[in-house]
């Protein structure tokens, strides 16, 4: 009986989240006006908003100018509704737990099918669903527990950031990026750099001296890529030879916690600044988008950052394999992280229990 509520609920669900898809990205308010058929206009009434039937019932078409309607739309309603079943079957317990996990997959549903259509990954969401993790763990510690849930939110941006970073640096042929003002990725890559030798705490104050800094000249100071993200694995190489107080492992968490910390911060920073105070630039090349750093910061905080890497294993794997598929349809890293991610808050956990116990480490 769960499990066939949870069918229709993840439909209606599904529903509604055709129109976040179709309007968040327009910036339109997704509550008004009602729905309409995009074609003629016409506002749309209960028998045309009945989940998957409607359009079925329909033919895919417009019952009143006779326009075709997207299969998108039952798609989209039939994978919520599929997902919030197998949720309800894996989690057969309706309490709180089920409507978090029902609320982190429509969450990951609207990003996918957004990235898809738009290569963006909405701020309103991706920290929208952070701050649902975050709450999530502290009050009823589900999926995982508070300490967890920010340092896995820290972590896996930080992973995501200094991955992109690194890449980038192969991409451009050493040259750094562009800065930025009063804060940019080069902020995120000293703070683990500082962060690999002294201590995430230390790693996100000089961030933040340095954005300062930037504030009080009124202009972004010069600090090149390689030389920040070079000092974070020399750090890293130090710590392995016993040269600092930190061990080897402590060097690389503290630099991702500090370099996901600036991260999910200076992103925060321009999610709240105005649109018309944004400075139109050219787009520089990059080897992934800052959206699936916060995407990822969002699935730590869900995950915790040992049940994130099978995410991310997940997501890889996935990208190859539909990246085979389909030759021709070029696809967004989102979308496999969100894969990633749902396969993850089940099985991670568990997954990454047993690889431990393989190793002989629990």
């Amino acid at each position: 009986m769960l499990v066939f509520f949870g069918f229709v609920l993840g439909a209606v669900i599904g529903s509604f989240l055709n129109v976040v898809v179709y309007r968040l990205p327009k910036g339109e308010s997704i509550v008004h006006p009602p729905s309409r058929c995009p074609v003629c206009g016409h506002r749309l009434g209960p028998l045309d908003l009945v989940p998957i039937l409607s359009w079925l019932a329909s033919r895919g078409r417009c019952r009143y100018c006779g326009a075709p309607v997207s299969a998108r739309y039952p798609l989209v309603e039939a994978l919520t509704g599929g997902l919030f079943a197998l949720a309800a079957w894996l989690h057969p317990a309706p309490d709180a737990g089920l409507v978090l996990v029902w609320a982190f997959t429509a969450f990951l549903i609207a990003l996918s099918f957004i990235d898809i259509d738009h290569y963006v990954l909405p701020d309103g969401l991706t920290y929208g669903g952070l701050a649902l993790g975050l709450a999530a763990a502290a009050v009823w510690g589900f999926p995982v527990s508070w300490g967890a849930a920010w340092q896995g939110a820290l972590a896996a941006s930080g992973l995501l950031a200094l991955i992109g970073g690194y890449a980038n640096l192969v991409l451009r042929r050493g040259a750094s990026g562009r800065p930025g003002f009063p804060v940019g990725l080069e902020h995120v890559y000293l703070a683990a750099a500082v962060a690999a030798w002294a201590g995430w705490g230390w790693g996100v104050a000089a961030a933040a001296a340095l954005v300062a800094l930037n504030l009080l000249l009124r202009r972004p100071l010069p600090l090149h890529d390689a030389l920040t993200l070079t000092a974070a694995l020399l750090g890293v190489v130090a710590a392995s030879y016993g040269v600092l107080p930190l061990g080897v492992l402590e060097s690389v968490w503290n630099l991702l916690l500090a370099a996901g910390a600036v991260a999910l911060a200076g992103g925060l920073y321009w999610a709240l600044l105005p649109e018309e105070d944004e400075e139109e630039e050219d787009e520089e090349p990059v080897a992934m988008g800052f959206g699936d750093v916060k995407l990822a910061g969002m699935l730590g905080a869900w995950l915790g950052f040992g049940p994130f890497l099978v995410a991310l294993g997940v997501a890889v794997f996935a990208g190859a394999v539909l990246g085979l598929l389909l030759r021709r349809r070029k696809l967004p890293f989102g979308p496999y992280l969100a894969i990633g991610g749902w396969v993850a808050l089940f099985w991670g956990a568990g997954w990454v229990q047993r690889y431990l116990a393989y190793l002989g480490l629990s």
